[in-house]
């Protein structure tokens, strides 16, 4: 199993690879939160939330990833499949960040459509 510190150095390996500009208006920053997420709509603990965009008119952007919920489905993966999926949620939620800004919603439609695929199964 990975530590929180071992993976709070590979999100910064990531982040800082990606271009500053990215990082314009996210005032809250990148957290790794300790704790897993299960999506309120989980059938049978089974949908974790690995990551998320959060907004607030007083608390400002931010990026949440959570350490617990990639543990849980990652945690006994090898480095790099871990590391590629902790890239790969880091930068869904960039795509979240930059569309906020723009007034654009497309990655929450499609997130929702993954979402309703889910409770259909």
């Amino acid at each position: 199993m990975y530590t929180i510190n071992t993976v709070q150095a590979w999100l910064d390996e990531i982040a800082e690879k990606l271009p500053p500009e990215l990082f314009n208006n996210l005032n809250g920053g990148i957290l790794l939160i300790p704790n897993y997420k299960l999506s309120e709509h989980s059938k049978n603990d089974d949908l974790f939330i690995l990551g998320e965009y959060f907004y607030d008119y007083f608390l400002g952007r931010m990026i949440y990833i959570y350490y617990g919920s990639f543990i849980q489905l990652f945690g006994r993966q090898p480095e790099y499949l871990f590391k590629e999926q902790l890239k790969k949620t880091l930068y869904h939620e960039f795509i979240h960040h930059l569309e906020s800004l723009a007034g654009d919603r497309s990655l929450t439609k499609k997130d929702m459509e993954n979402l309703q695929h889910y409770l259909e199964f």
